[in-house]
C-alpha cells in the first residue's frame, strides 16, 4: 500500500466520518429533540412529521451538491472540492448548535434550521463523490475495499453521533438535554473539522485525474453524463434508492417507532450504536468480497434479503424484547444493508469516465440518496393515516425488488480500468 493510497484512504474515511457525523447527528436529533425544540407549536405527531421534513430537506439538497462539486471536481480536480465540502459541513453544523429555538424567536427558528440543513445537504452531496474517487483513483488493486472505506464512514459517523448524543443526555439529564444539552454535539463539529482538514490537505490529486492527456471538454460534465450515460445513471439511482430507503428505515425512522412501541429512547440508541458499529465491518467485508465475486452478486443478494427482512423488522420491534430489537437492527444494518451498500462506492466509480466521473458518481449516489430523506416522512405519514407497519414493509420491499431489477440490468464493473480513455 503506497503512502499516497494510505493517505487517500485515511482522508476519505475520516472525511466521511466527519460529514456523516454532522449529517446523521441531525437525523438522530430530528427524531428525539427537534420536534420539541423547533416545532413546539404543533401537534406531537405532526411535529414529528415536520421534524423529519427538515431532515429530508438535506437529502433534497444533496443532488445539487453533487452537480456543483462534481462540475468543478471534474474540471479542476478532486482535492480542492473536498476541502471546501468539509469546511461547509463543519461550519453549518456548528451554527445549528447556536441556533435559537422556537420559544426564543418563533418561526425564524425552523427557517434557520432548514437553511442550515440545505447547506449540510449541499456539502455532503459534494463530499461523497470526491472521497470515493480519491481512494478509487489512487488504488491499483482491491478497489472495492479501498473505496469502501468511504461508505464505512457513514455508520462510523452514526456511531459517533449517537454516542455523543447519548453521552450528553446521560451527563446532563433529560430536561437539561432538551433545554441546551443537545447543542454540545453540534458545537463539537468545529473540532472534528480541524482534524479532518489537517489530514486532507496532505493528500495529492488522484493519478487518474492527472493522467488525462487533454483538459476536460468545455461541455458541462452533467450534460455529458445525461447524454452519454442516461441508462447507467438511471440504473445506478435505482440501486442506490433502495439502499438509502433501507438505511433510513433502520436508523432514523426506527428510533421514533421503537420508542412509540414501548422501548426506552436510551435502549434504542444503544442498539443503534451497536448495529452501526457492526455495519462498519460489514461494509468493508462485503466491499472486499465484491473485488473477488463482483459487485452485482453481493448487492443483488442483499437487496432480495432486505425485501424479505422488512416484514420481520417491525414485529420483532413490537415484541418489546431488547434481544429481538438488537437482532432486528443488527441483521438489517450490519449484514443485509452492508451487502447493498458496501460495493456501491466502487460500482459508481467504475460506471463513468474520468472526465465526468465525479459528476456521474455523485449524481447516481445522491439522487438515489433521496430515498433516505423521503422514507421517514413517507412512513410517518403512513402511520398518521393508519396504514400500519405492513404498508411500510411493503414499501421497503417494493424498492428493494426494483433495485434487484436494476442490478440485473447493469454490467459487472469490478474489472473496469479507471485510466482515462477517449470520450
Amino acid at each position: 500500500m503506497s503512502t499516497q493510497l494510505r493517505r487517500a484512504v485515511t482522508s476519505s474515511y475520516l472525511g466521511s466520518v466527519i460529514e456523516y457525523y454532522d449529517f446523521l447527528l441531525y437525523g438522530t436529533a430530528s427524531a428525539v429533540v427537534f420536534n420539541k425544540v423547533f416545532f413546539a407549536n404543533l401537534d406531537p405527531l405532526l411535529a414529528t412529521v415536520a421534524s423529519f421534513g427538515t431532515f429530508a430537506t438535506g437529502y433534497l439538497a444533496r443532488p445539487i451538491g453533487g452537480i456543483l462539486f462534481g462540475h468543478f471536481g471534474d474540471l479542476l480536480g478532486r482535492k480542492r472540492m473536498l476541502v471546501l465540502s468539509m469546511t461547509l459541513m463543519g461550519v453549518a453544523s456548528f451554527l445549528i448548535g447556536v441556533l435559537p429555538t422556537y420559544a426564543q424567536v418563533g418561526g425564524l427558528a425552523p427557517v434557520g434550521l432548514v437553511v442550515l440543513r440545505l447547506v449540510q445537504g449541499i456539502a455532503v452531496g459534494g463530499e461523497w463523490g470526491g472521497s470515493v474517487l480519491m481512494s478509487a483513483e489512487h488504488a491499483t488493486s482491491r478497489r472495492g475495499l479501498w473505496a469502501g472505506f468511504t461508505n464505512a464512514g457513514a455508520p462510523s459517523g452514526m456511531v459517533l453521533s449517537t454516542a455523543v448524543l447519548t453521552g450528553t443526555s446521560a451527563a446532563v439529564g433529560e430536561q437539561a438535554f432538551l433545554d441546551w444539552g443537545w447543542r454540545i454535539p453540534f458545537l463539537l463539529s468545529i473540532l472534528l473539522l480541524a482534524v479532518g482538514l489537517f489530514v486532507r490537505v496532505k493528500v495529492e490529486e488522484t493519478p487518474a485525474f492527472k493522467a488525462m492527456t487533454a483538459p476536460p471538454q468545455r461541455r458541462l460534465p452533467v450534460v455529458q453524463v445525461l447524454r452519454s450515460h442516461p441508462k447507467k445513471l438511471l440504473l445506478g439511482i435505482g440501486v442506490g434508492f433502495a439502499a438509502f430507503v433501507a438505511q433510513s428505515t433502520l436508523t432514523t425512522f426506527v428510533i421514533s417507532y421503537a420508542v412509540q412501541a414501548g422501548h426506552t429512547r436510551q435502549a434504542v440508541l444503544n442498539v443503534l450504536t451497536i448495529s452501526s458499529a457492526g455495519a462498519v465491518f460489514g461494509i468493508l467485508a462485503f466491499a472486499a468480497m465484491s473485488d473477488r465475486f463482483g459487485r452485482r452478486p453481493i448487492v443483488l443478494v442483499g437487496t432480495v434479503a432486505m425485501a424479505v427482512w422488512s416484514f420481520f423488522l417491525f414485529p420483532m420491534i413490537d415484541a418489546r424484547s431488547a434481544a429481538l430489537l438488537l437482532l432486528s437492527l443488527f441483521v438489517g444494518q450490519a449484514v443485509l444493508h452492508a451487502m447493498m451498500y458496501g460495493p456501491l462506492a466502487a460500482l459508481y466509480s467504475e460506471m463513468f469516465r474520468t472526465e465526468n466521473r465525479y459528476t456521474g458518481a455523485s449524481l447516481a449516489y445522491q439522487i438515489g440518496g433521496l430515498g433516505a430523506g423521503i422514507a421517514p416522512v413517507l412512513f410517518a405519514q403512513l402511520q398518521r393515516a393508519g396504514g400500519g407497519t405492513l404498508a411500510i414493509s411493503c414499501t421497503v420491499a417494493a424498492f428493494c425488488l426494483l433495485a434487484a431489477g436494476c442490478v440485473l440490468a447493469l454490467k459487472e464493473t469490478n474489472k473496469q480500468d479507471l485510466i482515462p480513455v477517449a470520450a
